[in-house]
């Protein structure tokens, strides 16, 4: 199969628990562009945050970042399309998150704002290339909001998980990370982002390859003609895709590619 299209997730996919490029991994990716496929970073960061990983791969193009609440353009920073949520909707979360002290964002599709930061926070958003704006959340709230994000130890999410199973929600939480919780518009998710750009660019959907790691990436993977999960995924995920090949820290995507994308073209 010629694959026209390979959607990566970063974080857990493309990248190690280091949060490293290997060169590996970076030169199967360019290889498999310059072979003539079009590379989509598919993620649940920000587009910023995703820009960096773009440029260090050395290309460009459209990126689906927020786990599909956003899709962009690298080299104009247009939004192509969106999914947000409304300041009202978003409020009765952060209460909640408030009243237990939990850390959380709020997010455009290109800006990052917290009200408060501590140095593990920091850390995290670091490690992301990420860099919020900090500012107060008490009168107004920045528009056009597509995600908020919630940072905590495990356990304290696995509780927020265990309580919010009694809420009527009117927005969609999915968990994105073992310290991750995304909150965003019920229809965003990787899978609706990648369906979407494909029908743009009118590629069917046997004609694309996606890799992933977590819960947040089930979606693309059932959608993809090819579902590649890594050996570092949780049952669930494995049990969505078509493939499981190597862990991040084993370089699985550069394995995947250079048998499917590269000796193939």
């Amino acid at each position: 199969m010629n694959y026209r299209l390979i959607a990566l997730d970063v974080d857990g996919t493309l990248l190690n628990d280091d949060h490293e490029l290997t060169p590996r991994v970076g030169q199967a990716v360019r290889e498999a562009a310059e072979r003539g496929a079009e590379i989509v970073i598919c993620t649940g960061r920000g587009s910023t945050s995703a820009l960096g990983v773009l440029r260090e791969l050395g290309l460009r193009g459209t990126m689906i970042t927020h786990n599909g609440a956003s899709v962009v353009d690298s080299e104009t920073r247009e939004v192509i399309h969106d999914t947000a949520i409304t300041h009202e909707r978003a409020r009765r979360y952060m209460d909640f998150l408030r009243e237990r002290g939990i850390h959380y964002d709020l997010n455009t599709a290109f800006d990052l704002f917290v009200e408060e930061m501590n140095e593990e926070a920091a850390a995290m958003y670091g490690n992301l290339l990420a860099k919020p704006i900090k500012t107060s959340f008490a009168e107004s709230l920045p528009e056009r909001l597509v995600k908020m994000s919630i940072y905590a130890p495990k356990p304290v999410l696995d509780e927020v998980e265990s309580e919010w199973q009694s809420w009527a929600h009117e927005l969609q939480t999915i968990r994105s990370g073992d310290y991750f919780i995304d909150v965003q518009h019920p229809n965003a998710s990787k899978g609706q982002a990648l369906q979407w750009l494909a029908e743009q660019r009118g590629i069917p959907r046997e004609c694309i390859l996606a890799m992933g790691n977590y819960y947040n990436d089930m979606e693309m993977l059932a959608y993809a003609g090819w579902g590649v999960a890594m050996e570092n995924s949780p049952d669930e995920v494995k049990a969505a895709a078509d493939e499981v090949t190597v862990s991040n820290n084993e370089d699985g995507v550069a394995v995947v590619l250079e048998r499917l994308a590269i000796a193939r073209a």
